[in-house]
């Protein structure tokens, strides 16, 4: 049993939606997978639209429409279906005929250009485009079906793949707009500094580098490594943001000569919000 138990998902998405769909069938819905391209299928698909809560689709703008299973046509057999479309731009616009990827989706969604190393772009582990915007999707399904609960009438979701990740591209907008500043990539290191991942003896460490200052170099001290981190300058943080460079290569040479889970063991003890960093290769 679940918050959807009861409700019913016509599934024709690809890639692009399975998220959605897992989430959806997680959350108790029964979900039932379509091939409209079988002649069998397409008669099945005009009798379970007649009870279904939501239908998800990820074909071309226009495919479904052309066939007569757009939302006005589905709409008219089932004024309460719930009808959302996944695609990379949209249903409208310039770009809504491209075809598209994962990784274009999230160079011109704006990702490749705050990932990675300076002068090289990091693509976000596994199709991560299409995972956001599954999880719009969902967002939409749950606040239409709210909103049918009280008028009685379902609602056409058109969600753009490249739109959801420019939606969350968190401090980079704020600070354009709000600053005039243009986000960067800067490798592990935050956007604003207070953490980055350090080397170990046997591998990588996330840091914080600003919380607990004055107990990080207490502990740095103890074992003669807080070199001028001790100076009264450095307790102040917007003096370290200035020199963060400097500050990191002094961690780095303390870190380096300790194993991960020593300093993350030790670092939690003392309410450090640390972690080991791993990673699979290929």
């Amino acid at each position: 049993m679940g918050a959807l138990s009861g409700y019913l998902v016509l599934d024709g998405t690809d890639a692009r939606g399975k998220l959605a769909i897992k989430i959806l069938g997680d959350m108790g819905a029964e979900v039932i997978r379509l091939n409209l391209e079988e002649k069998a299928e397409q008669s099945r698909f005009h009798e379970l639209v007649k009870k279904a809560d939501v239908f998800i689709e990820t074909f071309l703008p226009g495919y479904l429409a052309s066939r007569g299973w757009g939302y006005k046509d589905l709409d008219k057999i089932n004024p309460r279906l719930v009808m959302v479309s996944i695609t990379h731009f949209g249903q409208n616009g310039p770009y809504k005929d491209l075809n598209s990827s994962d990784l274009v989706n999230q160079a011109l969604g704006g990702w490749l250009s705050v990932t990675g190393e300076p002068e090289m772009p990091l693509k976000l582990f596994g199709e991560q485009s299409y995972n956001t915007a599954s999880l719009f999707a969902v967002n939409g399904i749950l606040l239409a079906l709210r909103q049918r609960h009280d008028t009685g009438l379902g609602l056409y979701i058109d969600i753009a793949i490249m739109e959801c990740v420019a939606a969350t591209l968190d401090h980079v907008l704020p600070r354009y707009f709000y600053d005039g500043v243009v986000a960067k990539r800067q490798g592990s290191r935050h956007w604003n500094n207070a953490f980055d991942i350090l080397p170990c003896k046997d591998g990588y460490i996330l840091i914080s580098l600003h919380q607990h200052w004055d107990t990080l170099v207490e502990w740095l001290a103890s074992e003669g490594k807080a070199e001028d981190l001790t100076d009264e300058k450095w307790r102040n943080r917007e003096e370290r943001n200035r020199n963060t460079d400097h500050v990191l290569e002094v961690l780095e040479r303390w870190t380096i000569s300790h194993k991960v889970m020593e300093l993350v063991e030790k670092g939690q003890l003392m309410h450090f919000p640390w972690a080991k960093v791993t990673w699979k290769n290929g």
